[in-house]
């Protein structure tokens, strides 16, 4: 079994035969963005490049215990190295329409998953990848006919701009065919934040999902925000997984 610093090397290093999975699970549905209610697997990577405190994934990355979950999880545990065929075939068992490739940051390892992102377009399988938009994707990821969640960070993540916001992967997002941007959102402070991001880089369509880990704050933090959403002219959505089934994993 692979040591934690083998895995920390196979997450930065491109060009492994091996892909750094922290769970594979479904069938179940997308819980947020355009694709909400889809039934689906999801394909969870392990790794990031950021830190967000309120990280709804920590088990993914946070090996420190920096994020608010005030646990420093362990890699042994959580991440495991599987070839693209084995992931493969994980995902066709499940029998679904659709995929969603998420993590940590998933296009961290993004020349790895490139042959199971082939194997399910080649059989009909639509291809979500939920991203931070700190990386920018390769020209055949894009030719493949993905759609992109693409989530960049605001000031509450606690990361500072230079490390969350990058400007130029951003714009190559918007240019691609199928992509929505989406942002965690708590107060119209943080849509204020929204909003002079787009109007600085250029990019949408935006979406505004609500912060949150439980039934409640997902509930309070969508009625703070609904009214003002509508009248910027974005598109709202829920996070469905907690509504349906709590904080759980692998739901």
């Amino acid at each position: 079994m692979s040591t934690p610093a083998d895995i920390g090397a196979l997450v930065e290093d491109d060009t492994s035969t091996v892909i750094v999975v922290n769970e594979i699970f479904g069938p179940t549905v997308q819980g947020e963005g355009p694709s909400a209610g889809r039934r689906c697997a999801f394909l969870r990577l392990g790794g990031c490049n950021l830190s967000c405190r309120w990280c709804d994934t920590p088990y993914t990355w946070d090996w420190q215990g920096v994020s608010d979950a005030g646990t420093a999880f362990d890699p042994r545990t959580e991440l495991r190295s599987l070839t693209a065929e084995q992931v493969l075939g994980e995902l066709i068992e499940m029998a679904v329409p659709m995929v969603v490739i998420s993590g940590g940051e998933p296009l961290n390892q993004q020349n790895r998953i490139l042959p199971v992102v082939r194997g399910l377009r080649a059989r009909g399988i639509r291809v979500e990848i939920e991203t931070n938009g700190t990386v920018a994707p390769c020209d055949e990821l894009v030719g493949l006919g993905v759609r992109f969640n693409v989530s960049p960070k605001l000031a509450h993540s606690g990361d500072p701009e230079h490390r969350r916001i990058k400007p130029a992967v951003l714009k190559r997002f918007h240019g691609t065919a199928d992509v929505a941007f989406k942002f965690v959102c708590t107060s119209s402070a943080d849509l204020a934040e929204v909003g002079e991001l787009q109007d600085r880089i250029g990019f949408a369509p935006v979406w505004i999902m609500p912060e949150g880990k439980s039934r409640r704050d997902i509930t309070e933090n969508l009625e703070a925000l609904a009214d003002e959403v509508v009248r910027r002219g974005w598109n709202l959505t829920t996070r469905l997984h907690v509504l349906a089934w709590g904080d759980q994993r692998g739901v």
